[in-house]
């Protein structure tokens, strides 16, 4: 009697964009978006590594640093490679970041005004062993373009932040986290897809920081009259890094 011999394995590791079951059960690390409301409602309490999240929004540059900055300075921390930017809308304002912790020259600003270029920088960046962490501006990226780079960010455990417009979330993505940000002051925070059990109510977080709250409180005393101090140096800083000058 004949045996059939079993057939040989295949290697996986191969095939970098098949998305494995061992995948589908990993839980990504995360790091904190510096928002204790909106930490407690991400799952694993901050933005997942190694993984995609989607903002969408009506304007391309709205809140954005408030939103990113805090988990950018600790990553960077950990990483001594840049940050980059993908055709971002608007040139960072440099005191501001400055400011902030985070170190100007730790930012590398793509510029492309194609699609496919786009798309392109974007997954060299993210299998880019240097690189720290991704932002990009991809309005017109399709899902099945979106699922590559998610796939890129996973496979190479990068923090990836692509951001599109309002519009898109009425089509598939294979983001694990999804945000609708609106509002001026103060910020709405819509979270549409995540893991676990939805989020009902939408989290509404102040445009402006303590402490820059404390600051202004402190020269409309010292006007007055009435002498404050001022808040402690190392204290939570300004969110004026959303000061930005207009690409030419």
């Amino acid at each position: 009697m004949s045996r059939i011999s079993p057939a040989p394995r295949l290697d996986l590791s191969a095939f970098p964009d098949v998305w494995r079951v061992d995948d589908l059960a990993r839980a990504p690390a995360t790091i904190s978006c510096g928002a204790p409301a909106l930490d407690a409602v991400l799952p694993g309490g901050g933005w997942p590594t190694g993984a995609m999240v989607e903002v969408l929004q009506r304007t391309p540059a709205c809140h954005v640093w408030q939103l990113v900055l805090p988990a950018l300075s600790r990553t960077l921390q950990d990483k001594a490679g840049p940050i980059v930017l993908v055709a971002p809308p608007f040139h960072p304002f440099a005191p501001s970041l400055a400011a902030q912790g985070l170190r100007p020259e730790r930012l590398l600003c793509i510029h492309a005004d194609r699609r496919a270029s786009r798309l392109w920088a974007t997954e060299q960046s993210l299998r880019c062993e240097q690189v720290a962490a991704v932002l990009a501006w991809l309005p017109e990226a399709r899902s099945e373009e979106l699922r590559r780079l998610h796939l890129a960010a996973q496979q190479h455990d990068r923090l990836l932040f692509v951001f599109r417009g309002i519009v898109e979330s009425r089509q598939a993505s294979p983001a694990v986290l999804r945000l609708v940000v609106d509002g001026i002051d103060p910020i709405e925070i819509r979270i549409i897809k995540r893991k676990g059990p939805p989020v009902v109510q939408s989290l509404h977080l102040p445009a402006t920081s303590r402490r820059l709250a404390a600051l202004l409180q402190a020269r409309r005393s010292l006007r007055s009259g009435d002498s404050q101090p001022l808040p402690a140096a190392g204290g939570e800083r300004s969110h004026v890094l959303d000061r930005t000058a207009a690409l030419p």
